[in-house]
């Protein structure tokens, strides 16, 4: 009995210390799991944390910044590098924008401690649920973590080192301060970093004239750039902005009147100028690129997210002016040419017009081939004949050109016996252009210009254009074509001569001039005047009014090609472009319309080599100045570069080129008396120039193709360049007042209408060359004691001259 009562007694003990020795071993176990989790841990971190970054790329933040370009009057012309900011300070920040960001993104930031545990849990669920990484629980300080040092890959090695960072952030800076770091850092699509960048892209306005609507769309972006903006998609962008603008509403920073004004706003996306969506306000590509190319040469790379600001000497309404004139020119040209027929023909789907979406596919297709260029637009033809052509911008926009002014520039085209290249028909590419108060249908030119004005008396360039769009090419023909002057060269002959002992009123035959293939060395030379006319004698005033070819050759040939070799170089023209030999007298060297600009403002400036400058001075990120130009100013001893009475008796004459000669048009047009200039026409037409100042602006305008070929048997510098010239001077010239003629210098004398030097006045200046001597001639330029022989006699008689200093770009 006692054994059989005493045996549950004794199971129960055995069974309690088991039970207890299991909880004690598990208690153990977990005990040491925990503690070799702390010691792994501990280990991780003591790994970890000394290889995290340093913070004083965020303490010193200093973002990536673009270089700008900036015209005289501070207008944006040009961006260059991969982000686009406007770094704000964090009170500058709207409230409004601050408080979408924190519905948006971390509604807690100003509670925890840089992690939201209830997140991580969050996310952590959402990967055990789906066997991946594929949520975080990011807070807006471990964003800032990620985008300062660490790469946006979904791993829990990056994770760790992104949760250390984050508790290295919190603990050395500010909650402000890691707010403003991160709405001036974060991507929002566009090449937009920061929220002041992405108002400006998105809404073309300053981030603190946003409303609460605007706000909340921006606050949506950060969560995916690429899907979420409103240029790509705004549908997504409108439902994200719904969102937020509820979670401002639940977490009081909206009321509900607020929130309902806010929801029922009409969104409009207008980039603002100078961003990558919104171009620019004003047309200097070509400028903004230059200025480029000249800063690159002194920083390199390094230009492009330091915050440098170029300030160019361009002014930016006479930029936009100059770009006007040259595609207006340019577009006159194209006009009066033959239509060489549309751009390609399609094989267009009969009652294509029913289906609007199928029509603006097939016109969004064109565009990567045939790109609007500015006001010059691309359609298709979907109707075409004698007295109408119907072309379609896009599924909604038709349109029909009826004018007859449009239609008879393009009549080869809708002949009945049209070539097929040439037809214009159903499915015809063609380009569109809005012509004052009608449309014309006209082809994209393939004729180039190129314009430059300066300020002569320093240098200064005031506008600037180097063809007819930069997007299709940034070749500048300013900088770099050189091309042959033509007869816009002469007035540099001329101008040497006088320091020779010619005069205005020197007789200079005009009759035709040959080169025996003996005489030259190689093949014989018959240059010929303009439309082939000669007469027996010119003055060399009248010469160069009528742009004489015979009559520049005989002065190069009386002063010799290598004086005048030597001469030219002081008005910036380079040696080894300018050939000794004849046919330099008709412009037979090369020039960029550049430098020729600089070399007429030898004559309007009193006669100082100045050379030109485009960048004013260069700031850096904080407004620093860190380069500022130096020019050379006109009045300077050390610029001079001719005799001031050579300059005054060359602008006599040319301001009469401009009056009375090939450049009459001038006068006729602008009603002025102090402009000078001269027009330049090559063999075959294939340069057409014009050059023309007053004593405070210079303007050269250069038209032809860059594969040098005819611009036409009758087109000439009077008719093709001289009306772009115009249509600038027109506007730049506008309440300027009249300059009348300075003084005449000392040495120089005006006898019976003539001008004179003082070493070679009447009775000893060349009065002939080319011409039979007359027994009662006091000097000729043919017989012995002609003018080769006077000149060796006067060779030293010009007073030395020192060169003009070097260029200085900065």
């Amino acid at each position: 009995m006692s054994s059989s009562t005493n045996s549950p007694n004794k199971h129960a003990g055995v069974s309690h210390s088991w039970v207890g020795r299991f909880f004690l071993k598990s208690a153990i176990f977990v005990a040491g799991l925990g503690l070799c989790g702390i010691l792994l841990g501990s280990l991780a971190l003591a790994l970890a944390w000394p290889n995290l970054p340093d913070l004083g790329a965020m303490i010193d933040y200093r973002p990536r910044v673009p270089l700008r370009i900036y015209t005289a009057d501070k207008v944006l012309i040009g961006e260059f590098g991969e982000e686009r900011r406007n770094v704000l300070r964090f009170n500058e920040i709207p409230d409004v924008m601050k408080s979408a960001i924190l519905s948006a993104e971390d509604d807690r930031f100003y509670q925890h401690g840089g992690i939201d545990w209830t997140g991580v849990a969050r996310a952590a669920l959402a990967n055990l649920t789906h066997m991946s990484k594929t949520q975080g629980a990011s807070t807006i300080t471990m964003q800032v973590a990620r985008n300062f040092y660490l790469s946006s890959e979904k791993t829990y090695t990056r994770k760790f080192y992104e949760l250390l960072l984050t508790f290295k952030i919190e603990a050395t800076l500010t909650k402000d301060q890691i707010l403003d770091l991160y709405m001036n850092q974060i991507y929002l699509g566009h090449r937009a970093y920061g929220f002041a960048a992405a108002s400006r892209t998105y809404f073309g306005k300053p981030l603190g004239e946003i409303t609460p609507a605007e706000a909340a769309m921006l606050a949506g972006i950060p969560k995916a750039p690429s899907r979420f903006n409103p240029i790509v998609n705004f549908e997504r962008a409108k439902s994200r902005q719904g969102y937020v603008l509820n979670r401002m509403k639940n977490l009081g920073y909206l009321t509900e009147d607020e929130y309902q004004k806010a929801s029922h706003q009409e969104i409009v996306i207008k980039s603002a100028p100078g961003t990558p969506a919104g171009g620019y306000a004003i047309h200097g590509e070509y400028v903004a690129e230059l200025a480029r190319q000249l800063l690159y040469g002194v920083y390199q790379d390094n230009i492009y997210s330091r915050g440098f600001n170029i300030y160019t000497t361009v002014n930016s309404k006479d930029q936009e002016k100059a770009y006007e004139s040259v595609r207006s020119g340019i577009l006159d040209y194209t006009r009066r040419s033959i239509y060489p027929g549309p751009e390609t023909t399609l094989d267009l789907p009969a009652n294509i017009e029913k289906d609007p979406a199928q029509l603006d596919a097939i016109l969004d297709e064109l565009q990567d081939k045939f790109p609007d260029s500015g006001d010059v637009l691309t359609g298709i033809v979907l109707d075409a004949n004698p007295t109408k052509i119907t072309v379609a911008r896009t599924s909604k926009e038709i349109i029909d050109i009826t004018d007859k002014r449009a239609l008879r520039v393009v009549a080869r085209g809708l002949a009945k016996n049209a070539k097929d290249k040439v037809r214009i028909q159903r499915g015809s590419v063609v380009y569109l252009h809005k012509n004052g108060d009608y449309w014309e249908v006209i082809n994209m030119p393939s004729v180039q210009a190129a314009f430059v004005a300066l300020r002569p008396q320093d240098g200064a360039i005031q506008s600037l254009v180097g063809g007819f769009d930069f997007a299709g090419g940034n070749f500048n023909r300013v900088t770099q074509a050189w091309r042959q002057p033509g007869s816009a060269f002469k007035p540099f002959i001329y101008a040497s001569s006088l320091e020779r002992g010619l005069t205005p009123a020197t007789q200079i035959s005009d009759e035709p001039f040959t080169l025996t293939a003996a005489q030259t060395g190689s093949k014989a030379w018959a240059p010929k005047n303009y439309g082939r006319t000669y007469e027996p004698m010119l003055t060399m005033r009248q010469g160069l009014y009528k742009s004489k070819n015979m009559v520049s050759i005989r002065i190069m040939q009386a002063v010799g090609p290598k004086y005048v070799q030597d001469y030219i170089t002081r008005f910036g023209f380079d040696r080894e472009r300018q050939p000794a030999v004849l046919p330099l007298a008709l412009g037979a060297g090369s020039v960029t319309p550049l430098q020729l600009a600089g070399a007429y403002s030898v004559f309007a400036n009193g006669g100082y080599r100045v050379p030109p400058y485009l960048i004013d001075h260069v700031t850096d990120s904080t407004g620093k100045v860190i380069m500022q130009a130096k020019p050379v100013i006109a009045g300077d001893a050390a610029a001079r570069a001719i005799d001031p009475r050579t300059v005054y008796v060359m602008n006599d004459m040319m301001r009469g080129v401009a009056t009375s000669g090939t450049g009459a048009r001038v006068h006729r047009e602008l009603k002025r008396t102090d402009i000078g200039g001269k027009t330049g026409t090559t063999n075959d037409s294939h340069d057409a120039w014009f050059a023309g100042f007053t004593p405070n602006l210079v303007g050269v305008v250069w038209m032809g193709y860059d594969q040098p070929r005819s611009l036409g048997s009758s087109e000439t510098g009077g008719g093709a360049s001289l009306p772009i010239w115009l249509d600038y001077m027109r506007y730049a010239l506008k309440g300027v007042p009249e300059t009348p003629p300075g003084p005449m210098p000392a040495g120089l004398s005006k006898i019976e209408g003539d001008f004179y030097f003082s070493e070679f006045p009447p009775g000893q200046a060349v009065a002939r060359v080319g011409l039979p001597s007359p027994s009662d001639a006091p000097i000729d330029g043919n017989g012995p004691d002609g003018i080769g022989n006077l000149l060796d006699q006067l060779a030293g008689n010009n007073p030395q001259r020192r060169e003009p200093a070097p260029l200085v770009p900065f």
